[in-house]
């Protein structure tokens, strides 16, 4: 039978041991905090990069708006869903002046400016761009912002976007966009001019919408984007312009695009998309 003494040291071997347990479990809790703490601060600097990386017109890569790291499979957006066609909740003035400044960088490709001066703010023009991947069409909406329009209708009448890649892809939870317009494909080259934000501040992003990309206020250029599923990292600072939306079938090859992922190359869900996409040809419809 064990003397009292051994039962004493048999009490405190049990209760050393689940001190020692109960001590291990407190620094796994700390430990998981502080990988928790860091994850989330990796994703909020992801999310910082990838908005800040949409414009890119003849300066540093900022190519367009970009954000989180978690990559969505495109197939995961319901195709149909596309969002209710963009207007402004105060209508233009029927004519509007537009100015194209030089932007100090050479073009990309030889190209001249559009005509400066009083442009109208009324109607639509068609604009087809057939890809590598399939058909894309596009419609211009001069309500919305006269300017770009102008600006992309004479680049696509000049030859500026023929045989011109799609740089960028992101594939984020929070922007969804494939980014095209630099004939030299890396997110720097633009047209030799510049022109105005035609933002507003009611201005939100969705499934279809067409927009501009730039490396600041008023620096757009010749790169766009094409939001083919979610973009709510844009609409606390709605500053790129919107102006035109993508048709259903256009929206479908958007989609399979999407579907086979960006190399990451930038930031995980940033990068050159895994299918190259070639705009073979731009057309304005008649």
């Amino acid at each position: 039978m064990p003397s009292n003494e051994q039962r004493r040291q048999a009490v405190k071997r049990k209760l050393d041991r689940q001190l020692a347990r109960r001590a291990d479990r407190t620094k796994r809790r700390r430990w998981y905090a502080v990988i928790g703490s860091a994850v989330a601060i990796v994703l909020v600097i992801g999310l910082v990069v990838l908005i800040t990386v949409l414009g890119g017109d003849d300066e540093t890569d900022q190519a367009a708006v970009l954000p989180s790291a978690q990559p969505v499979p495109s197939s995961a957006i319901e195709p149909a869903l596309r969002a209710p066609a963009p207007t402004r909740p105060e209508p233009l003035p029927a004519t509007v002046n537009c100015r194209y400044p030089g932007s100090g960088q050479p073009p990309a490709k030889p190209v001249q400016p559009p005509p400066a001066g009083e442009t109208s703010t009324e109607g639509t023009v068609g604009v087809t761009l057939e890809t590598s991947t399939g058909t894309i069409p596009l419609t211009l909406d001069r309500s919305l912002a006269p300017c770009a329009v102008s600006s992309f209708v004479s680049l696509t009448e000049q030859g500026y976007y023929a045989n011109t890649p799609c740089h960028r892809l992101t594939t984020s939870q929070g922007l969804q966009v494939l980014q095209c317009g630099d004939p030299r494909g890396t997110g720097r080259g633009g047209p030799g001019y510049r022109f105005a934000d035609e933002t507003y501040p009611d201005l939100s992003y969705g499934r279809g919408y067409l927009a501009m990309a730039n490396s600041g206020p008023d620096t757009n250029g010749s790169q766009f984007f094409m939001v083919y599923g979610s973009a709510e990292a844009l609409n606390a600072n709605p500053d790129y312009t919107v102006f035109g939306t993508i048709a259903p079938q256009g929206l479908q090859v958007l989609d399979r695009v999407a579907d086979a992922g960006s190399d990451d190359a930038n930031a995980p869900g940033d990068g050159a998309p895994n299918t190259p996409v070639q705009i073979e040809a731009a057309t304005v419809r008649q």
